[in-house]
């Protein structure tokens, strides 16, 4: 609280006497900083890891702070990995031409380029992503966007299925509405910060959502980790419609249908006739490698999304948000859940 309360003060400060708080945070914004709580010690709970080794596409402007970001992502318990992906989000956000290079300072309630030191930035900025990281459970695109609307956005997104442009579009909106706005935030955040940024980028953590090894126990006569660990290859990428291999990307049942035909599991082409081939269960016998089936996610036949259950009440499936990992009984797909089978 006690950050809280001192970002609140500096806050106000700046607003009403602008040239007195440019000072303050120019001169002794890291010790207030630290005083404040802001600058504080490395988070006890790392954030979940959902993303791979990737390449910052950015200017030398941003390349130089790379150390400084390492440390910091280190700091805060991020892997290596996240770094790339930090460096493309200062190069969205300032490009390293501005002292708030991580455009931070909202973060914390100060004004709009109120940090002045980008040691500073860096610090608040990574901080900051690491604690939507975890509220997002590790979902990278979620917390982009999130990074830009603020935390509101994570559960607001995650009762709709999770991330998706619809989700930030609709979100933006009620909020410009609520606030008098013309517009709220940025809805092509993702977009803009993955351009500087090679690599896949899962859309959903798949921390605690890893298959166990079944290999013919529970009537399944495949390998799951197999098919399990074909599909996450394709985590991040976007969907497509009609898309059944990797050559054309997937749609939902063509992810079943191509991942599930490497272990010699033949299903036809789409959820509803793949509902119709499988070996139905109750929800309460589900074991990683099982399909799930919803319905009603737009208007065609009864069964209408498909997805490989994983355990842990999780799923891989490829839907609006991409291929990504997803929670099966709650949420958006809670609410379309419609059956579950065991594909053999």
């Amino acid at each position: 609280m006690a950050a809280i309360a001192t970002a609140k003060a500096v806050g106000t400060l700046y607003r009403f006497k602008k040239p007195i708080a440019i000072a303050v945070i120019s001169f002794f914004g890291v010790i207030f900083l630290i005083a404040s709580g802001v600058l504080d010690t490395p988070s006890d709970n790392p954030a979940p890891s959902s993303i791979g080794a990737g390449k910052a596409k950015v200017s030398p402007l941003v390349t130089r702070y790379e150390p400084a970001v390492a440390a910091a992502a280190k700091k805060y318990g991020l892997s290596e990995n996240y770094v790339p992906i930090l460096l493309a989000k200062m190069m969205q956000e300032s490009g390293g031409r501005l002292p708030d290079v991580m455009q931070s300072s909202e973060s914390i309630q100060l004004g709009r380029n109120a940090i002045k030191d980008p040691m500073v930035s860096i610090d608040v900025g990574v901080k900051y992503f690491s604690e939507v990281l975890k509220e997002a459970n590790g979902d990278v695109k979620l917390s982009l966007q999130s990074y830009n609307f603020g935390k509101g956005f994570i559960s607001y997104a995650n009762k709709r299925g999770g991330y998706s442009k619809e989700n930030a579009v609709a979100f933006s909106n009620m909020m410009a509405a609520k606030k008098g706005w013309r517009r709220y935030g940025d809805i092509n955040y993702v977009d803009h910060v993955l351009r500087y940024y090679d690599g896949n980028v899962n859309s959903t953590a798949t921390a605690n959502a890893q298959p166990v090894s079944t290999n013919g126990s529970g009537g399944q006569n495949f390998d799951v980790n197999k098919v399990y660990s074909d599909m996450a290859q394709y985590l991040g990428d976007k969907y497509v419609w009609g898309g059944a291999s990797p050559a054309t990307g997937f749609d939902c049942s063509g992810l079943m249908q191509w991942n599930y035909a490497q272990s010699g599991i033949k299903l036809p082409r789409t959820a509803q006739l793949q509902y119709n081939a499988v070996t139905k269960i109750d929800k309460n016998e589900l074991r990683p490698g099982d399909m799930v089936f919803f319905a009603g996610t737009y208007a065609g036949p009864t069964v209408t999304h498909v997805g490989m259950y994983i355990g842990n009440g999780k799923m891989i499936n490829s839907s609006s948000s991409g291929v990504n990992i997803a929670n099966v009984f709650t949420g958006y797909w809670g609410q379309h859940y419609y059956a579950a089978g065991r594909p053999s």
